[in-house]
């Protein structure tokens, strides 16, 4: 279906959803169909909220972050986070930060139908007294301390892929960070990709494919990573991330940036904007 569609479907306000991709694959196209369609209170888990939670905090959507980092990755930090924590603008929202290991764990627990992650970790750490969610118990075998934090159950999650089949089947290849468990953990799934084609071939043997009955929603975003990069399709656009942190820091420069490349334009304008980046597939 439709990216706009898929959205209008399946994502509510107040919900708790997932936009994972690590390093590339990150499903930005989807975010900003999100925005546009104007969800609030939701609460958003991603192990490293970059840009595309910033806009989403920036225009109101969201009321609470989980995750284990947060920045403009290799630029520096999210200033509309920033103002919405510090000042409450344009709302105040809470969070809940975990380390990486933490959130793959709660994810993979999830995926696992757990209501826990247990797991070695945060032993020495501050991090418990500021989050509650962070326990630890004791094996019942080794007597041995162990760290525990509850799973990851989106109610939806979306990821960015490079193709999907004729029978939903979804094809992800490069640096898969933790979209498979992100998949599995969600009761609903949309998945955006490049294209859609006959069937796959010339698969590394690691490569991670998602069955279809996994997938609730595919929709074909040519370019909707970008600014990120989509491995075989198109590179990394540095650029959009240095000006990122000149765009977010001024509220007034940040909305006019939105008005204009989110607010008034659809999920075809992707494609366009990676023209320029594209490799040989």
């Amino acid at each position: 279906m439709s990216l706009q569609d898929a959205v209008a479907k399946y994502i509510k306000d107040g919900q708790l959803i997932a936009l994972e991709g690590f390093t590339h694959l990150i499903p930005h196209a989807a975010a900003h169909e999100i925005i546009r369609q104007g969800r609030k209170d939701l609460t958003a888990i991603r192990m490293t909220p970059d840009i595309i939670y910033d806009q989403m905090v920036g225009m109101g959507c969201i009321k609470k972050l989980i995750f284990s980092f947060m920045g403009n990755p290799g630029v520096g930090l999210l200033k509309r986070v920033r103002d919405s924590i510090e000042h409450e603008y344009p709302r105040g929202i809470t969070y809940e930060e975990y380390s990486h290991s933490a959130m793959a764990n709660a994810y993979e627990a999830g995926a696992a139908g757990l209501p826990c992650a247990i797991f070695r970790g945060f032993l020495g750490a501050d991090l418990a007294k500021v989050n509650p969610n962070i326990k630890h118990v004791v094996c019942p075998f080794t007597g041995e301390k162990l760290a525990a934090i509850p799973s990851v159950q989106p109610e939806v999650t979306i990821i960015h892929a490079q193709r999907a089949n004729k029978r939903g089947e979804v094809l992800i290849e490069g640096i898969i960070g933790i979209q498979k468990e992100a998949v599995l953990c969600a009761q609903k799934a949309i998945v955006t990709v490049e294209e859609i084609v006959d069937d796959f071939d010339d698969m590394h043997p690691n490569t991670c494919i998602l069955p279809h009955f996994v997938v609730d929603a595919i929709c074909v975003v040519p370019g909707g990573a970008h600014p990120s990069y989509t491995h075989n399709y198109y590179q990394r656009d540095n650029v959009a991330y240095k000006e990122w942190a000149k765009i977010s820091a001024d509220r007034d420069l940040f909305a006019k940036w939105m008005e204009d490349n989110v607010m008034n334009v659809g999920p075809e304008v992707f494609e366009g904007r990676v023209a320029h980046l594209r490799g040989a597939k």
